[in-house]
């Protein structure tokens, strides 16, 4: 859960890297502290809550809160009885994300499918997504929680879609030389946009465990970790060229793997932690390997901005 928290925050460590030169001392330390307090422990600890409560409503938001510390066998059954109804809305959201950047968004081509796949292909994103969508509720037609769950998912990905494409254009004025917006402005963008991809690895952390703590832990940690990467190296890590397909790939897989066990098929429970570590570790590695072959030094000190 970590590798994949801070590989597929990496979008949001530059971004917030790239806005935080732009403000003064004071409002950078402002929002490295209360960024902490809402994407770590608000919306890593409320969200997962949300997701299993909604899931299991009968247990209501404190039987939902109880259950992160007291090991209920009564709570326990409901929660594996309902576990297709997380894991299939996860997997949508997930697999909608890769779909989004293997069609939509430019990128270095490593893996085979971002080789197929070319830049006037995008259109067939739409499309494939509302075959997808209608597939899922045919195939789940047997429970309405499952279909309901499907549609969520797919909500939200265009929710969350709709509000990062005005963001790209928000950016784009925050780093033009005539921006007049106060810090307080981009400070309230930030964590806007924090939260956003806070969903993300909240969403994602359920193709690995569905224990509360554990996710609130992992996530927390990656989150911590992504932070300082802001502060100290994200323009190192920028420079690894296939990273991010490794990262776009393993969330693809994951959202598969989500929606197969919502369907009761069984996924082995290391498979998820193996294909994450594998698909980034081996990008990491190519990446490292071209860096040194093109004779770039990672050791360089990234400039301090002023």
């Amino acid at each position: 859960m970590i590798v994949f928290e801070v590989v597929s925050s990496v979008d949001n460590a530059i971004i917030n890297a790239h806005v935080l030169k732009t403000m003064s001392v004071r409002w950078r330390k402002i929002f490295l502290f209360w960024g902490i307090i809402t994407a770590v422990f608000l919306v890593r600890g409320l969200l997962p809550l949300v997701v299993v409560w909604l899931s299991v409503p009968e247990i209501g938001f404190w039987g939902a809160f109880r259950s992160m510390f007291e090991r209920s066998p009564e709570i326990a059954e409901l929660l594996r009885a309902r576990e297709g109804i997380i894991l299939i809305g996860a997997g949508v959201f997930l697999f909608l994300i890769y779909l989004h950047w293997l069609f939509l968004e430019k990128k270095d081509s490593y893996f085979m499918p971002d080789k197929l796949v070319k830049p006037h292909y995008g259109v067939w994103f739409f499309a494939i997504a509302a075959m997808l969508l209608v597939a899922l509720l045919y195939l789940a037609k047997f429970s309405p929680f499952l279909m309901l769950s499907a549609a969520v998912g797919y909500a939200i990905f265009f929710i969350m879609y709709g509000f990062r494409e005005q963001a790209a254009q928000q950016e784009a004025k925050m780093l033009g030389q005539d921006s007049h917006l106060s810090d307080f402005s981009k400070l309230m963008y930030l964590e806007v946009l924090d939260t956003s991809f806070s969903v993300d690895g909240v969403l994602g952390a359920f193709a690995f465990t569905t224990l509360i703590p554990l996710i609130f832990i992992g996530n927390g940690i990656g989150a911590l970790v992504v932070r300082e990467l802001t502060i100290r190296g994200i323009d190192k890590v920028a420079r690894y060229k296939w990273l991010k397909n490794g990262a776009m790939t393993s969330i693809g897989i994951l959202g598969i793997f989500l929606i197969l066990k919502s369907f009761g098929v069984y996924i082995p429970e290391y498979l998820p932690t193996f294909t994450t570590i594998s698909l980034v570790g081996l990008t990491f590695f190519k990446s490292h390997q071209l860096l040194r072959k093109n004779g770039v030094s990672l050791k360089e000190k990234t400039p301090k901005s002023h």
